[in-house]
């Protein structure tokens, strides 16, 4: 995709850098029985009303799109690239070749519309976007939306632009380093897609205005400093040689956030 510049004809536009997105296609009767409606509490509790989590709010109406994290055996057809609000990644439009079905997965970069895919256990082909058993993935590839068992969802590497890549292979156990740079153990049996996730210029826009956020749902947030001693640990005025704190007290600087009772493979 192509990144643009906005030119400063506004002050909203004068810093705004954005992905041209008129290259993704756009929601047709196909695709309707993928998407579903959904309700946004926007932080609040869904009993009481109450806010319980800090700066979430408003927002435009958007509808979810339904993504098919399972490993089931599949061959399948890119239909089209198409745009989630929901992910920073893209998504792909998918016709299952086998059951007549549609159905929505993690867009791979340079996966175009046409692209053959396949879900399987066996090594059939090293192809960008296929999903394989990771027993069957040499070391040293570049892999996304890992499956920690057969049964389980992706749950691992599925951001815009991210990737991991596999470092060690055993017979039970494979090493794979994540986009943090930390390495982990996972079985042999869990799936990968081979290949990194699609949008990969994400981290390059700037939204250039504050209301952008508040259509993201996004709220401002208010140093703690700056509120009054009822509704922060710091507020008043001074922190009075505090440490600095969460709004419930728990220090936030150099306190490991890791449980002892968590053992690292």
């Amino acid at each position: 995709m192509k990144i643009l510049k906005l030119k400063p004809n506004t002050n909203g536009t004068r810093h705004t850098i954005k992905i041209q997105k008129n290259l993704l296609s756009k929601t047709n009767k196909l695709s309707k029985q993928t998407i579903a409606g959904i309700k946004n509490f926007s932080g609040r509790s869904s009993t009481t009303g109450r806010i319980t989590v800090w700066h979430k709010g408003g927002g435009c109406k958007k509808l979810f799109r339904k993504i098919n994290y399972l490993n089931t055996e599949t061959n399948a057809i890119v239909v089209c690239i198409m745009y989630d609000p929901f992910r920073s990644s893209f998504v792909s439009f998918n016709f299952d070749l086998d059951r007549f079905v549609f159905f929505r997965t993690i867009s791979t970069q340079f996966v175009y519309p046409g692209s053959f895919f396949c879900c399987t256990k066996t090594r059939k082909d090293l192809n960008l976007g296929n999903r394989i058993q990771m027993s069957q993935i040499p070391a040293g590839s570049i892999i996304h939306s890992i499956s920690l068992d057969y049964k389980k969802e992706s749950s691992l590497v599925r951001s815009a632009g991210t990737f991991c890549q596999i470092v060690q292979k055993s017979l039970n156990q494979i090493k794979i380093k994540l986009p943090s740079g930390s390495v982990i153990s996972c079985p042999s049996t869990s799936f990968a897609t081979l290949g990194s996730v699609s949008n990969f210029q994400h981290n390059l826009t700037l939204i250039g205005k504050a209301g952008k956020n508040r259509l993201l749902g996004k709220r401002p947030s208010v140093r703690g400093i700056a509120m009054n001693p009822v509704d922060h640990p710091h507020g008043g005025r001074t922190n009075g040689g505090m440490p600095s704190v969460t709004p419930w007290g728990i220090p936030t600087k150099g306190k490991p956030t890791v449980s002892k009772n968590k053992v690292s493979k």
